[in-house]
C-alpha cells in the first residue's frame, strides 16, 4: 500500500517539476487560469465544464509527456541524431494538434455565448 502512494508523491513530483522548469508547462498552466475565469464568468454549463476540463487535463498531461520525450532523447544521445530530432518533432508536433484543437473548441463554446 506504501508503494500505492509514494506513486502520487512522484507524479506530483512530476507535475511540480513541469510547471517550475518548463516555460510551456508555465504558459498552459496561465491559459488553464484564464480559461476557468472566462468560464466562470460566462457561466459554462456542466457539459461545457466538462468539455473544457478535459482539454485541460489532456493539454497539461500531453505537454509533460513531451517534456519527458524531450528529456530521454537528451539522456540517450547528446549528439545531433535524425532519430533524436524527429522524436521530439513528433511529441511536439502532437501538442500542437491538441492545442489548435482545444482551441477550435474553446471558441466553439465561448464565442456563442459571448456574442
Amino acid at each position: 500500500m506504501q508503494k500505492f502512494f509514494k506513486a502520487f508523491v512522484y507524479a506530483g513530483n512530476g507535475i511540480l517539476h513541469g510547471i517550475i522548469a518548463e516555460r510551456n508547462v508555465k504558459f498552459h498552466v496561465l491559459a488553464a487560469i484564464i480559461t476557468f475565469g472566462a468560464g466562470w464568468i460566462t457561466g459554462l454549463s456542466r457539459v461545457e465544464w466538462f468539455v473544457v476540463l478535459i482539454l485541460i487535463g489532456g493539454m497539461l498531461a500531453l505537454e509533460l509527456m513531451n517534456s519527458a520525450v524531450e528529456r530521454v532523447v537528451d539522456l540517450v544521445t547528446q549528439e545531433r541524431h535524425p532519430l533524436a530530432k524527429q522524436a521530439k518533432d513528433l511529441a511536439s508536433g502532437a501538442v500542437l494538434i491538441f492545442a489548435v484543437v482545444s482551441a477550435v473548441i474553446g471558441l466553439m463554446i465561448f464565442l456563442p455565448k459571448w456574442l
